[in-house]
């Protein structure tokens, strides 16, 4: 396996176009200042000795001498062992309500804005497991499939919204059904599904949902976001109202969530907004068992940046000894002639 040790080193290739720039260039303005004197070809028999040609051949040698020298900076190396290795691993499917009853304010600055906090902090301390993001509102999407990569998990989480999702609604239960064929094959025994949602579901039966789920080796928790007395809803800076003039009041429906969980074996925590209860669930399922993952990853990797350095060496001798004027004794040697 080939990898540069030092990547960022490699940034300084961007400045060898700038040089060449540089260089054709100043050719131009030599060529515009040569010709105040007069026209050039009637001045050329007059400079038998200057060989633009030679100039440019320095130039090219002397780019190509610099950029092995920053790619020799970045320290090339191939792998000369593979090595096999095993983790342990969970897969992890967050399934986030974004519809517009998570704007909701009886948390701070509301529901959805808080679970976004809470998710973007546990990605910060996970190592090892897999995570995935569904989101839904009146139908559910795949938002970001299985990856260990938390990083693009961040960006995606970041940028949630409920106007992500065109149908408006609760669909638990499709949110369910999608995550569950979400999973990697053969992870029956380290699969969680995690549903982030106020659970005022409108749209199916989240028990029958919940029941298939559980039979593909599926445990799901739930965070209930929000409060019981719930909060108006304000949308775009506007109060929302009914078709009879009242506001509109969002409440935390933990019944649903609490039925959810039970039938998968999970568990159930009511959000608040002091901690939304991510990483208490996250500490549970780290102690189911979880699927041994096998990664086969090179070792022992060799430089390889000394034969660039000499290469460069080479090449820099080769322009310091091209000087830029037609040699008069080698001119006798033209054996095109």
């Amino acid at each position: 396996m080939f990898r540069f040790e030092s990547p960022e080193f490699l940034l300084i290739l961007a400045a060898i176009p700038l040089l060449a720039t540089i260089f054709v260039l100043a050719r131009i303005g030599a060529r515009r200042r040569l010709a105040r004197f007069g026209n050039p070809t009637t001045l050329r028999p007059l400079m038998s000795e200057a060989s633009p040609r030679r100039v440019r051949n320095k130039f090219i040698l002397l780019a190509i001498a610099i950029g092995l020298v920053v790619a020799a900076l970045a320290r090339p190396q191939f792998g000369s062992k593979l090595r096999e290795s095993t983790s342990q691993a969970a897969e992890i499917i967050l399934a986030v309500d974004v519809s517009n009853s998570m704007l909701a304010e009886d948390f701070s600055p509301n529901r959805l804005e808080q679970a976004k906090y809470a998710i973007t902090r546990l990605l910060g301390q996970m190592t090892k497991d897999r995570i995935g993001l569904v989101v839904f509102a009146g139908k559910a999407y795949v938002q970001l499939p299985l990856t260990a990569d938390y990083t693009t998990a961040r960006n995606f989480v970041k940028n949630l919204s409920p106007t992500m999702v065109s149908h408006q609604g609760t669909a638990i239960g499709a949110a369910i059904d999608l995550a569950a064929t979400s999973f990697s094959s053969g992870t029956e025994e380290s699969r969680a599904l995690i549903i982030i949602s106020d659970g005022e579901n409108h749209e199916d039966d989240v028990v029958t949902a919940a029941r298939r789920a559980s039979e593909t080796g599926i445990r799901i928790y739930t965070i209930g976001m929000g409060t019981p007395e719930g909060a108006p809803l304000r949308i775009g800076g506007q109060m929302l109202h009914d078709e009879e003039g009242n506001l509109v009041v969002s409440k935390l429906d933990e019944k649903t969530l609490e039925e959810i969980a039970i039938t998968t074996g999970g568990a159930y925590i009511r959000a608040s907004n002091q901690s939304v209860g991510l990483n208490e669930i996250v500490t549970e399922i780290d102690q189911m068992e979880k699927k041994r993952a096998t990664a086969l990853s090179f070792s022992d990797f060799n430089d390889q940046f000394p034969h660039l350095l000499w290469g460069a060496l080479a090449l820099l001798l080769i322009e310091f000894g091209i000087i830029p004027r037609k040699n008069r004794i080698l001119t006798r040697f033209n054996i095109f002639r």
